[in-house]
């Protein structure tokens, strides 16, 4: 018997294996509801432009409150919050709420808000006002500021006079005045020869985008011990671009929550926000705590989360240099991790390396041709994978040949075996990695040429043998390979680099992967077979399969998807939810 979903009537126990806990609702009367209408309002005067050149997206209501609910000190006798980007104060009105609400509430509470748009401050000092009545009707004093500068900037020039006053024993240091901090930063990229870049240098930090800025420039203006919740996009948890950035809040702060989103519009359903965001909670220390809670939920008003511990030195490794942030949400996702960790080659170990496709189409749009012509070698475009195999040439509005002349020499490669993977995927797509074997036998050519949006493994600017390139086209096509690389990557695409940081199978095992497979490539099912039969059988973790509970989940989201639950309950913890019920 299929039991319906409903948002609440299947929330298992606290105590549950599953580790699912109902979110508590803040009620928070009138405050929030009225600062939130006129987020709305605001929302819909704000041109999308405006947005995007600011990076900066109003946050609703239901976020914020998630967010305040992340504080865990609220019973000091004086409390000092920065909103380093305040919009209409949407996350300080839900703060103050709280704090409101707090059993043994604070005598004193000062808020300091950022904003620099004319026309959100004056919805900011409205919202502010409101905070001071709410504070007033608990016996809080209340009292807030309005900075209408660039954040980096005093920032920066605050930081800059703690050092000079550290000198003083007796000089007030206002650099580090704050006991808490709430965020929703900016994300922008800014120039490297910018003046923000210059500022964040001159506090040491090199970044390429204005979030982290912010979430450094904010960690450093904390007491010791205070309190930081920001809702940012996940991209700074891994890759070379934000490794500064980690070393840096890493040093400084603990982390001690995270909170995931399964869906990446959920949380500003309002805005077009391709980035994966994430919610951290941190505290300013050197010493870790042992464990950081992870928390997963559809979206902000999802009252089903699935809550899981694990050991910090899980979450950052000691050893790792480059400080990469391994969000595992939940038992099955260690499983998959635990079993990743068998296989401790790497692509330098095999004697291979990963590279981005030479041909930047409107570069060379002079020498691309829509079907092939006399002087032309083959152009592959990610329209051109298909079933394990590319397909050429394609009915398609790309190219399909680009013409093989001396100006176009350095865009191609000997025609030879490679396997071939797309550069670009989201969250929602059902495969992340989508990897095909180009078989140089089905063409006639003495070149091939690569589109910029593919990654293609070679050896040394050379092919692979074609066991080989299918074995290894099994193994990136996994469903083991895709779910380790949904845990560790936050943006839309699979860069070189990510793809170079994987851990793979030994020579031998490639090669025997790729033995027997010839034209008809395997379907996904076949493919987790030969993953467990070639790969996994002899090891201890074979009883614990988390890729059976994989299909599980997916066919149960099937099921669901057929009998018309709606998009909120399609996701892994409704589906683990329906298995639970069938089980019973």
């Amino acid at each position: 018997m299929i039991v319906p979903l409903t948002s609440r009537a299947l929330v298992p126990s606290h105590n549950s294996s599953l580790g699912f806990t109902s979110l508590a609702k803040l009620s928070s009367g009138n405050l929030l509801a009225e600062v939130d209408l006129r987020r709305a309002v605001v929302s819909l005067k704000l041109r999308q432009d405006k947005k995007v050149s600011m990076g900066q997206f109003l946050t609703p209501a239901s976020v914020a409150q998630l967010m305040a609910e992340m504080f865990n000190r609220l019973d000091l006798p004086e409390i000092s919050l920065l909103d380093p980007g305040a919009g209409i104060g949407s996350l300080l009105a839900a703060f103050v709420a709280k704090v409101c609400q707090h059993r043994q509430h604070t005598s004193s509470l000062r808020v300091v808000a950022y904003e620099i748009d004319p026309f959100l401050i004056g919805y900011l000092d409205q919202t502010l006002k409101l905070c001071e009545r709410e504070c007033e009707d608990v016996g809080i004093s209340f009292n807030y500021e309005i900075r209408e500068t660039d954040f980096i900037e005093d920032a920066v020039r605050l930081l800059q006079l703690g050092l000079l006053n550290s000198a003083m024993p007796t000089a007030v240091n206002y650099a580090t005045e704050f006991t808490h901090a709430i965020l929703n930063p900016p994300y922008l990229k800014i120039n490297a020869h910018s003046q923000v870049r210059e500022l964040l240098r001159s506090i040491g930090l090199e970044t390429s985008n204005l979030y982290t800025g912010f979430m450094a420039a904010t960690a450093q203006l904390l007491k010791p011990s205070g309190e930081f919740v920001a809702i940012t996009p996940r991209s700074f948890c891994n890759g070379p671009y934000f490794r500064d950035f980690r070393k840096m809040f890493l040093e400084t702060m603990a982390l001690e929550q995270v909170h995931l989103f399964e869906s990446r519009q959920e949380a500003f359903s309002d805005d077009d926000v391709l980035q994966e965001t994430i919610i951290i909670q941190a505290t300013k220390q050197k010493q870790k705590s042992s464990s950081v809670i992870i928390n997963t939920s559809f979206g902000a008003n999802d009252d089903l989360i699935m809550s899981h511990s694990v050991p910090y030195t899980e979450l950052v490794h000691p050893d790792d240099l480059e400080q990469f942030i391994h969000i595992i949400p939940d038992k099955i996702s260690q499983q998959i991790v635990q079993r990743m960790a068998l296989f401790t080659w790497t692509l330098k170990d095999l004697g291979l390396t990963v590279s981005t496709g030479r041909v930047v189409d409107f570069r060379a749009k002079d020498y691309l041709r829509t079907n092939p012509e006399n002087n032309t070698v083959p152009l592959i475009y990610p329209v051109n994978l298909s079933n394990g195999y590319v397909e050429y040439p394609k009915i398609t509005k790309k190219a399909q040949a680009i013409v093989h002349v001396k100006e176009t020499a350095n865009l191609l490669i000997p025609n030879e075996h490679y396997v071939i993977s797309k550069r670009f995927s989201s969250k929602e797509e059902k495969r992340r990695i989508v990897a095909v074997v180009y078989d140089a036998s089905q063409f006639n050519y003495a070149y091939v040429g690569f589109e910029n949006h593919l990654n293609y493994f070679h050896k040394d600017g050379c092919g692979l043998s074609i066991t080989l390139a299918r074995g290894l086209a099994v193994y990136l096509n996994s469903t083991l390979v895709d779910a380790f690389f949904r845990l560790f990557n936050g943006h839309t695409q699979v860069n070189a680099t990510d793809l170079r940081k994987l851990n793979y199978p030994n020579l031998q095992q490639l090669l025997s992967l790729g033995t027997g497979i010839k034209e008809q490539f395997p379907s996904l099912r076949e493919i987790d077979q030969l993953i467990e039969n070639h790969l996994l059988s002899m090891s201890n973790l074979s009883e614990n399969n988390p890729i059976a509970t994989k299909s599980r989940i997916d066919e149960a989201l099937q099921i669901l998807t057929q009998l018309g639950f709606p998009q909120a309950q399609l996701n892994e913890r409704s589906a683990l939810t329906h298995i639970l019920h069938l089980e019973i």
